[in-house]
C-alpha cells in the first residue's frame, strides 16, 4: 500500500493474488521491470530530447531535473538546457543565474563558445546551460533572424559530441523558443498531469510536433507521454490515465510519477530528489523512468 502523498511507480496498482496472476501497473498493462543500463564504453553524440507541454505546472522541470540526474547516475553524460525564462531548472539544480552568461547569450551570438556558459552541477556527469528572465526577450530579438527556428540546434551542435543525452526544459507555450527546441530535438517527451484540463491541450501540442516534423525537422519523433502527479486514491486520476492510454497507446510510458510533497522540498534544497531522498518512491520512479527510456532506445 502506497502511503498518502507518496509517489508511485508502475508497480503500485496491482497485487498478485496467486503465482499465475499478472500484476498490472497504473497504465493497465502488465508490470515489467527494466534492467539496469550497461555502462557505456564511450560518450556521444548526444540524443536531444525536448520536454514539452504548453500547459504549465505539469512536471516538465521536475522531470528534467530528476531524469537528468537519474541518467547521470547510470553513467550517462547529460546536458540539461534551461529553455524557460522563469529559470526554474537552474534554480532546482542550485545554479546561480544572476549576472552570468546564459543560454540567451548563445542565442544572440551563435559564434560564442557554449563552454563559456555551461555550468557543472553537484551531480557527477550532469551539466546545465542555465537561463534567467533575459530569455523572455529572445523571441523579440530572433523574430527577424534568418532560419530563426534553427538557432538552438546550431548552438547544441557544438557540444553534442561530448554528451550522451541533452534534455531541453521548454517553457509552457508553443512560441518560437519551443519551436526552436523541437527543431533541435530528436525526440519529444510529454509530461502530462493526470488531470482533465491537462488533456485538452495535448492535441494542439501533437499538431505542432507534426508541423515541425513536416516543415523543419523530419527526424523528430515522440519518445513518450509521461503521466505525472498521479494519485491512485482518486477516481479522477485513474480515469484520466485510462483516457491517456486510450489516446496514445504504447506511447504512454509504463512508469508513472505520483504526487508527493518531496518534490518541492528537493527543489528548495537545489537537489534532484534522487539525491535529496534516494530511497523515496518518487526517486525510485525517476530511476525507473531512466531505465525505461534506455530500454526503449530513446537514450543510449
Amino acid at each position: 500500500m502506497t502511503k498518502a502523498g507518496d509517489s508511485v511507480s508502475a508497480s503500485t496498482k496491482g497485487t498478485a493474488k496467486s503465482a499465475d496472476e499478472v500484476i498490472l501497473g497504473p497504465t493497465g498493462r502488465p508490470y515489467r521491470g527494466f534492467p539496469t543500463p550497461a555502462k557505456l564504453d564511450s560518450h556521444g553524440p548526444a540524443r536531444i530530447i525536448a520536454l514539452c507541454n504548453q500547459k504549465g505546472g505539469v512536471g516538465k522541470t521536475t522531470t528534467t531535473i530528476n531524469l537528468a540526474a537519474s541518467l547521470a547516475g547510470y553513467g550517462r553524460r547529460v546536458l540539461a538546457v534551461d529553455f524557460d525564462p522563469q529559470g526554474a531548472l537552474s534554480a532546482g539544480l542550485g545554479i546561480q543565474t544572476h549576472d552570468v552568461p546564459t543560454i540567451y547569450d548563445l542565442l544572440l551570438d551563435t559564434k560564442r563558445d557554449p563552454h563559456e556558459v555551461i555550468v557543472s552541477t553537484r551531480v557527477e556527469g550532469l551539466d546545465i546551460l542555465p537561463a534567467n528572465i533575459d530569455l523572455s526577450a529572445a523571441e523579440v530579438h530572433l523574430v527577424n533572424e534568418v532560419a530563426r527556428e534553427t538557432i538552438l540546434a546550431r548552438v547544441l551542435r557544438k557540444v553534442a559530441a561530448e554528451y550522451d543525452v541533452i534534455l531541453i526544459d521548454c517553457q509552457p507555450s508553443l512560441g518560437l523558443l519551443t519551436v526552436n527546441a523541437l527543431t533541435a530535438a530528436h525526440g519529444v517527451l510529454i509530461p502530462l498531469e493526470c488531470e482533465f484540463f491537462a488533456l485538452r491541450g495535448v492535441a494542439l501540442l501533437v499538431e505542432t510536433i507534426d508541423k515541425v516534423r513536416d516543415r523543419l525537422n523530419p527526424a523528430i519523433e515522440l519518445d513518450g507521454v509521461l503521466a505525472t502527479m498521479y494519485d491512485a486514491r482518486t477516481l479522477h486520476s485513474r480515469e484520466v490515465l485510462e483516457r491517456v492510454v486510450e489516446a496514445f497507446g504504447d506511447d504512454v510510458l509504463e512508469t508513472v510519477i505520483g504526487r508527493t510533497v518531496k518534490f518541492p522540498d528537493a527543489s528548495v534544497s537545489g537537489m534532484p530528489i534522487t539525491e535529496f531522498a534516494p530511497e523515496h518512491a518518487a526517486a525510485q520512479a525517476y530511476l525507473r523512468l531512466a531505465r525505461e527510456l534506455v530500454a526503449r532506445g530513446a537514450v543510449a
